[in-house]
Formats: structure tokens, sequence, C-alpha cells
């Protein structure tokens, strides 16, 4: 795999991490405010899941690297 492959299975792979860890501990207000929404998380922590999608899409690239490297998945034609 080129840098290049490796930098875009990175990227995907971190923003499926981080949509997957949006919703993770949201506690919702009781009573919000006029003007404020009520599905709106109190702490949305989005530095820590911006750390899990890291970490996350790291494991993930090594993974879909070793496989495509290991030659257990070809994508090469003829």
């Amino acid at each position: 795999m080129s840098i290049a492959s490796i930098v875009v299975v990175f990227v995907l792979s971190w923003w499926f991490c981080f949509f997957l860890a949006l919703p993770f501990g949201v506690s919702r207000t009781e009573h919000p405010q006029s003007g404020h929404d009520g599905g709106a998380p109190l702490r949305p922590r989005i530095g820590r899941k911006a750390i899990y999608a890291t970490v996350g899409g790291a494991v993930m690239t090594l993974g879909i690297c070793y496989v495509v490297m290991a030659d257990l998945i070809s994508f090469h034609t003829g």
C-alpha cells in the first residue's frame, strides 16, 4: 500500500469511529431553557471522542493494511 492509500484508509476509519463514538455518554437536560434544543447534550466531550476515534482509526488502519499487505484480499486484476 502506498502512503496515500494508508492516509485515505485512516481518514475514513477515523470518521467511522468518530460517528460511532458520538452517542456514547450523552445525557440531555431535563428542562431546557427557551430557545435551546432539548436533545443537545449537556457535556458533549468531543475531545475525548476524537481521541477514541484516533485510537480506533489507527487500529482499523493497521488491520486493513495487514490484510492487504499479507495478500489475504487482493485488489490486483490480471
